[in-house]
């Protein structure tokens, strides 16, 4: 019975993820940037926001590639790109 909680702890992970996901498909391009101009942030304030906000794109973005199955090089280029969407918005 030992694997029981490490199941309830991976089920209560892996939801928590998909509930991560879906936000993050919902959010507009750019919402890092958005979020902070609408939140008014400036200086020390607005640098600390986008720094914690590009940490989790990137945690997405790199959840994504696995997901996608990408490694090695087509993973970087992947990631980079996709954080780079979420904080400064896609090119449209």
């Amino acid at each position: 019975m030992r694997t029981l909680p490490a199941l309830l702890a991976a089920a209560v992970i892996g939801s928590g993820l998909f509930a991560t996901a879906a936000y993050a498909a919902d959010a507009p391009a750019g919402a890092c940037m958005a979020r902070a101009d609408e939140k008014k942030l400036a200086g020390a304030a607005r640098s600390s926001f986008l720094k914690k906000c590009e940490k989790d794109a990137n945690t997405l973005c790199s959840a994504s590639a696995t997901e996608k199955k990408l490694a090695g090089a087509a993973k970087t280029s992947f990631v980079k790109k996709c954080v780079s969407d979420a904080v400064n918005g896609a090119a449209q």
